[in-house]
């Protein structure tokens, strides 16, 4: 594992205390951490995240938990084989499943960079199907709202998906909205707040 300098590490964790400072699992500084910990706070910040914001802190107090989770979002966030377009979408459909607000604020940005039409994250956003939508993100919509809701996909989505995703990227779209599932329920119970200023984004649903 490639190591951080501890003023590196040290100004990751002081950003993202700043950010999302909670009662429920407070901020664990450097001195507070076992050796464990530091060893994968270290691994968090040397890898493409940067940073130690989201549910990171408090999966710390589970560190060889926090070392596996982290090194699977790594998979599904950065080196899935679906297109960024279509995984941020799914991870939005999570965020939205579980009104996660911290996961819907870090990711709807990282879903317009990479080309999801705004339209379609607001719809999303409202507990609507989205009109307009291309083939292959109406097959990652119904192929992920029928996941969450229903716990099971019919053989028309399934194949569907398929055929349009391959059954790497079917795996990949289950590892995204599970990994990112107990990323919302992470943050859910962690109560992890949005940075200062910023309003919540997701309106409860009425189901």
């Amino acid at each position: 594992m490639r190591r951080v300098c501890g003023t590196a590490l040290a100004l990751a964790i002081c950003t993202a205390a700043a950010a999302q400072a909670g009662d429920r699992f407070p901020e664990l500084k450097l001195d507070q951490m076992s050796a464990e910990q530091r060893n994968v706070a270290e691994a968090i910040v040397a890898g493409p995240r940067r940073g130690m914001a989201g549910p990171f802190n408090a999966w710390l107090r589970s560190p060889e938990l926090a070392d596996r989770l982290q090194k699977v979002g790594e998979y599904v966030r950065f080196k899935t084989s679906l297109p960024p377009r279509l995984n941020e979408l799914a991870i939005l459909i999570t965020a939205r499943e579980w009104t996660s607000q911290y996961e819907w604020y870090a990711h709807h940005p990282l879903a317009l960079n990479a080309g999801l039409d705004p339209k379609i994250a607001a719809a999303v956003a409202a507990g609507e199907r989205p009109a307009g939508m291309a083939e292959d993100e109406s097959v990652v919509y119904d192929f992920c709202i029928e996941l969450h809701r229903n716990k099971h996909v019919d053989d028309a989505t399934y194949k569907a998906a398929v055929a349009k995703l391959s059954e790497q990227g079917v795996i990949d779209l289950i590892g995204v909205s599970g990994y990112y599932t107990a990323v919302s329920m992470t943050l859910n119970v962690a109560e992890v707040p949005l940075p200062e200023g910023e309003k919540p984004p997701l309106a409860p649903l009425d189901r």
